[in-house]
This record gives C-alpha cells, sequence and structure tokens, in this order.
C-alpha cells in the first residue's frame, strides 16, 4: 500500500458564500495535514465576461471594475487575516478558466472549491465546479451544498 497524498500547495476557491465557507474549512484542514502551503483565491470576472453576460439576458449594468477590485481585495485580506501563512490571492478573468490556469502555474496540489450552485445560475453563468472538476490540472475536492465540517 502507497503512502497517502501530501498536499504541498492547496488552492481554496471563495466567492463569499455559506459553501465557499465551508470549502475554506476543508482547505484548511488539508493544509494542516500536509503542513503545506495555502493560497485562498477569489476571481473576479473581467467585465468583458460580465457585458457579455449582461447582453445574452438583455442588458444591465456592470459595476466599477476599480471599485469591486478593491472591495475585493479588502474582504479577501480580512479573510486570511486570522490564517498564519496563508496567502490571498486575487485574479481577474472568466473564473473557471482562470482557476485551473493559475492552478497550473503555480504549481498548486489541490484545488478546493465549493459545488452549490443552482440549475438556473449553472444555466446562465456556467459550473464552476464542473468545469475545474474536468479541466484542473491536479487534484480536486468540490465540498457539495450543506455539508457540515
Amino acid at each position: 500500500m502507497s503512502a497517502a497524498p501530501t498536499y504541498a500547495h492547496v488552492a481554496c476557491f471563495v466567492d463569499g458564500s455559506e459553501a465557499g465557507g465551508r470549502a475554506l474549512d476543508h482547505a484548511s484542514a488539508l493544509r494542516a495535514l500536509s503542513d503545506g502551503r495555502l493560497s485562498v483565491v477569489h476571481i473576479i470576472a473581467t467585465p468583458a465576461f460580465l457585458v457579455s453576460l449582461a447582453a445574452g439576458l438583455g442588458g444591465g449594468v456592470v459595476a466599477d471594475p476599480e471599485l469591486e477590485r478593491e472591495a475585493a481585495e479588502t474582504w479577501l485580506t480580512e479573510l486570511v487575516r486570522d490564517m498564519p501563512g496563508t496567502e490571498a490571492v486575487l485574479l481577474e478573468g472568466h473564473p473557471a478558466g482562470t482557476a485551473c490556469d493559475w492552478a497550473a502555474e503555480t504549481g498548486v496540489d489541490v484545488m478546493v472549491a465549493a459545488s452549490h450552485r443552482g440549475l438556473v445560475e449553472r444555466a446562465l453563468l456556467g459550473s464552476f465546479a464542473g468545469h475545474v472538476a474536468h479541466h484542473a490540472p491536479c487534484a480536486v475536492l468540490l465540498v457539495p451544498p450543506g455539508e457540515q465540517t
């Protein structure tokens, strides 16, 4: 029997939801088992992605990207403030593709994310979890909705 895998670099993708918080709990536990690096990652959808999405839905207002970025940086910094050795990573782009590209570029060993969108959200926005599960360059842990840690 081979040794259990260790994860030198765990990346947790968060979105501010309760499910994202549960994913972070799991990622922290994995990191503790392996004594590795933990990156907490939030991805802001680029304005081009949001504009095309809004156009497909009949139009809409796209928030000021600079204000959105500043708010996301503040939120993410606060999220990891009491987690020594954890790095906050803020990215921009199409969320699922950007997550997989970043994980490949930075040598992530396991990606942790929540799987929590409903049918309508998946139809309109796509499934982050589904894309990651099929395109990740590493192991993936998807935390289902409502799971207790």
